[in-house]
């Protein structure tokens, strides 16, 4: 799944963020609104991950969206 397919389906995979992220709270995964950008600085405050570590994550969460049904 590419960056512009997790945007354009952000309502139903909020929930899938919040799993692998649990320290975000809603209101932050919501107004991420599915911005690659919003969610690696995100990442990198709340879990005091580099910008490469950060990227590493959210690299290997969007590999796992690909291989499960949305």
């Amino acid at each position: 799944m590419n960056w512009d397919q997790i945007q354009g389906k952000w309502t139903q995979l909020k929930g899938k963020a919040r799993e692998e992220w649990g320290e975000l709270t809603d209101n932050e995964i919501q107004e991420a609104r599915g911005e690659r950008e919003q969610m690696l600085g995100l990442i990198q405050e709340k879990y005091g991950r580099t910008r490469e570590e950060a990227e590493r994550e959210l690299s290997r969460w969007q590999t796992k969206l690909g291989d499960d049904p949305v």
